[in-house]
């Protein structure tokens, strides 16, 4: 099968970068030619305001090239990841000038949410769920707290909504969950086009030991990932358990602070994929604090493949991701206390490590390999060509 993957990669990287390239490496593994067509978002700089104003909406060089490039190939789908902003919709019509069926993936809420994530002023937030205009998004600026690129943001789900877009130009999404498939039937997108598929991790890294004797966290740091959370269950415990941060953001003044005033934080900073699955291998137990609806974060995958277990919010997509009491364990957002005597419980007990462990690894070998996510995928890719057909 001739395929056609599409994404606008992100200035920083991301869960969804990697989750493109998997993809792609996938399909060429078993036999399919695949032609990725990108764009970055470095290329922003280079365009004025009117165009970064309204390339988000409608790029017209982007729908030019994507129908010129789907001749050239002879693509029999095309598969887009993230449109936001220089892609834009404009490809969906593209595909649909060139007889080409359309797959989504839905890494996130953007859709339905300018912000992308139901989050706003510390707690999650559905304002605009049901919106036409998802006005709220402005007034509040919930996109890069400006109200202007929030607008863009909301100008581009209020246009295609007009238009039809998501429900005509889209042959099936996949979303990640089921919660995120419910959350997206909720705001409007029709629920016979849904289908549910994780992601995956390719190659299998093997399990770690898990004998490093402290606690990893691995992401953005920002208000929504929970880190002021995560830090106030640290200062419970003193200098008892020692916690490494990998990764940056606007809140990393706050976690370099944390770490003078607690020796047991150690903050990391950004690292390669290979230096986290290394940590992952030796860490005792992922923290994933959030206070917003996480898609799918590719660091369960990997934290599951080596076998270790994860404490997390119970909240959105991460409640069923986790197994309380069996993969790791679930704590009321925002609940430092409740975090705090769960991370001392699995540092403190070899057993119940190395059970959780065991469990996290099993999961990940059922649901989160290749093989079981290509069988998926090629379903899903069956049924965008029949619905095509019609």
């Amino acid at each position: 099968m001739n395929i056609t993957v599409l994404h606008n990669f992100y200035q920083l990287p991301g869960g969804e970068d990697q989750v493109f390239k998997g993809e792609v490496d996938l399909l060429r593994s078993f036999g399919h030619v695949v032609s990725p067509f990108v764009l970055s978002n470095d290329q922003l700089a280079q365009l004025n305001r009117i165009r970064q104003a309204s390339s988000p909406i409608w790029n017209e060089d982007a729908y030019s090239k994507v129908r010129q490039h789907l001749r050239e190939t002879n693509a029999e789908i095309v598969h887009v990841h993230n449109t936001f902003p220089l892609a834009s919709p404009s490809v969906y019509y593209a595909a649909r000038a060139e007889g080409v069926p359309v797959v989504q993936t839905l890494h996130n809420f953007r859709l339905l949410c300018p912000a992308a994530n139901f989050f706003r002023d510390g707690h999650t937030c559905e304002s605009c769920l049901h919106s036409i205009t998802p006005w709220p998004a402005v007034v509040h600026a919930c996109y890069r707290d400006s109200r202007m690129a929030s607008a863009v943001a909301a100008g581009v789900i209020t246009a295609h909504r007009a238009l039809g877009t998501w429900n005509t130009k889209i042959d099936r999404f996949i979303a990640l969950t089921e919660f995120a498939r419910q959350k997206f039937i909720s705001g409007g997108l029709p629920a016979e086009k849904i289908s549910v598929k994780p992601n995956f991790m390719h190659p299998d890294p093997g399990p770690g030991a898990g004998d490093g004797g402290f606690a990893l966290y691995v992401g953005r740091l920002s208000p929504e990932k929970g880190i002021e959370t995560l830090i106030d269950a640290w200062s419970l415990h003193g200098s008892g358990i020692p916690l490494k941060i990998v990764g940056d953001g606007p809140l990393r003044d706050l976690v370099t602070a944390a770490a003078e005033r607690n020796k047991s934080i150690e903050l990391l900073g950004w690292c390669e994929k290979e230096v986290v699955l290394s940590l992952m291998r030796s860490a005792a137990v992922l923290i994933l604090p959030s206070l917003c609806y996480e898609g799918f974060p590719m660091t369960v995958v990997e934290a599951f493949a080596v076998g270790l277990p994860v404490i997390a919010s119970r909240i959105g997509s991460l409640a069923s991701l986790i197994e309380h009491g069996r993969t790791g364990f679930l704590f009321e957002p925002g609940n430092s206390e409740e975090l705090s005597a769960q991370a001392a419980s699995v540092l403190n007990s070899v057993s119940l490590r190395q059970s959780l462990g065991s469990a996290a690894r099993k999961q990940f070998l059922t649901d989160y390999t290749q093989k079981a996510n290509y069988s998926i995928l090629m379903e899903i890719y069956s049924s965008a060509c029949r619905i095509k057909a019609q």
